[in-house]
């Protein structure tokens, strides 16, 4: 504390990395969501992240809050910090304030008042869907962060289980489950998604079916796409299929998954055009393997689009139309029903945005500030 005002510096490294995904969209909710908190509500806050980009806007420069940034760039300080050396971090000093990190990237600080949000557990779940060095790396940090920091935000009840599980001495007090917000979308570019389609040779209707997520074998695209392939035979037109989202390990824009049939992939894409995208979807798909949120399912309900998602995702809270992500029969028969019946499709919508309107960032940010005054104490 400092004059009785709650401090606390957000390390805020994934929104200088060239593709910030999921991580990146909970950094810049968190920090919209603390934001719009009442002045005497919003503790004083300052960004970390690596040294800025040469000669290209500063994402941070966006929020308008005091930034303290590396002299190092950011691999070679997170590949520090994960051996141990404290280098590049406001340089040794202590400020008073709570440390809150944002993902695994997470200094090695002993005695800080600190919280480590922990997204999921996914490569223990599903050990094959990550390379062995990623493997390696999550476990080393898992472990590191569990001795080293005070406290830990997961975003779901089922993640919770799984770190407390973890076999690491990890106290269930020090676990506090707050779910993220989904009230980021912008709103919906009708002409930019007009033109998108146009330059993919779609009509500018609602006759295609959308995914959304980084191309990666824990998104279980392969399935989803053998899916999508027994649901065409069924549907009274050919519509594609779009795939939405940047490459990350394992899957590229050219991977042999997304050369077949009615098969578009698109890239990454954010914005209202997005927003458009999904209100305009006959239904969207989120069926990844395991996922300690599930953003993308949630986002599509709040455009008001019919969701069809893996079974027991956290995000949509039955909102969904389920499938077991491991059997593509299964899912093709939700993708049928989501596109076509008509009964089902309206009560999709309206389970959706009555989930989606639960989830705001401002309620998300006030929990993290409970958190926080918990912690300085």
């Amino acid at each position: 504390m400092s004059g009785g005002r709650l401090r606390v510096e957000i390390i805020v490294e994934q929104l200088r990395r060239e593709v910030p995904g999921g991580i990146g969209t909970y950094c810049r909710g968190l920090v919209a969501g603390l934001s719009a908190l009442e002045p005497t509500a919003r503790p004083e806050v300052c960004l970390f992240a690596s040294r800025p980009p040469h000669g290209a806007d500063d994402p941070l420069d966006r929020f308008g809050l005091p930034v303290r940034s590396s002299r190092l760039p950011g691999p070679l300080m997170t590949r520090l910090w994960d051996r141990r050396v404290p280098v590049g971090f406001l340089d040794g000093r202590r400020t008073g304030a709570v440390l809150h990190a944002t993902s695994f990237a997470f200094p090695p600080r002993s005695g800080r008042r600190s919280a480590v949000m922990v997204h999921d557990l996914a490569w223990r779940r599903f050990p094959e869907a990550y390379p062995p060095r990623g493997r390696a790396w999550h476990e080393r940090v898992l472990r590191r962060v569990a001795s080293a920091a005070t406290g830990f935000v997961v975003p779901s009840e089922a993640t919770a289980e799984d770190l407390l599980g973890a076999g690491l001495g990890i106290e269930e007090r020090r676990v506090r489950v707050i779910e993220e917000g989904v009230d980021h979308l912008e709103p919906p570019d009708e002409a930019g998604a007009d033109a998108l389609l146009a330059g993919l040779s779609l009509g500018p209707g609602d006759g295609f079916l959308l995914t959304v997520g980084t191309l990666e074998p824990r998104k279980n695209l392969a399935r989803l796409v053998e899916a999508y392939e027994l649901a065409r035979r069924r549907l009274p037109e050919p519509w594609p299929l779009l795939v939405v989202g940047p490459p990350g390990w394992g899957g590229t824009a050219s991977s042999p998954v997304l050369a077949r049939p009615g098969v578009v992939p698109v890239g990454r894409l954010e914005g209202g055009v997005l927003t458009a995208l999904y209100g305009r979807a006959r239904c969207v798909a989120y069926v990844p393997l395991v996922e300690g949120f599930g953003l993308p399912a949630v986002e599509a309900m709040a455009a008001g689009a019919p969701v069809v998602a893996t079974a027991g995702l956290p995000s949509p809270k039955g909102a969904a139309l389920e499938a077991d992500p491991l059997e593509p029969a299964a899912i093709a028969e939700a993708l049928v029903t989501a596109s076509l019946d008509g009964e089902a499709r309206e009560q999709l919508r309206r389970h959706g945005r009555s989930r989606a309107a639960e989830l705001s960032w401002s309620d998300c940010a006030a929990a993290h500030v409970g958190l926080w005054a918990e912690l300085a104490g």
